[in-house]
């Protein structure tokens, strides 16, 4: 959420200053590799909990696979705590960053 504050420059006019308050503030879904769920059920997860076509959800699976974790989903925090919570629920390592 951002604040508008009033302050007086040298020359004695008036400016808003934004103050960023963190709020508003972009965090990330990032999922874990594990050895244990398959690319099947990685993939169906993305689809239901976080919307993603099968495409998304098969490249960012092959990701996790390759790389170890993907960023799954950009959001609010307040967004994407569910959204990991769900993931979570379905055995597959998760967190928001």
């Amino acid at each position: 959420m951002n604040q508008i504050f009033n302050t007086k420059s040298f020359h004695e006019e008036e400016v808003e200053l934004l103050e960023d308050t963190g709020a508003d503030e972009a965090s990330e879904l990032i999922v874990y590799n594990d050895d244990v769920n398959t690319f099947d059920h990685v993939i169906n997860t993305l689809i239901k909990v976080c919307g993603h076509t099968s495409e998304q959800a098969e490249q960012c699976t092959l990701i996790i696979h390759y790389k170890g974790k993907c960023t799954v989903k950009i959001g609010t925090f307040e967004e994407l705590v569910p959204m990991r919570h769900a993931i979570c629920d379905k055995g597959i390592s998760a967190e928001v960053c």
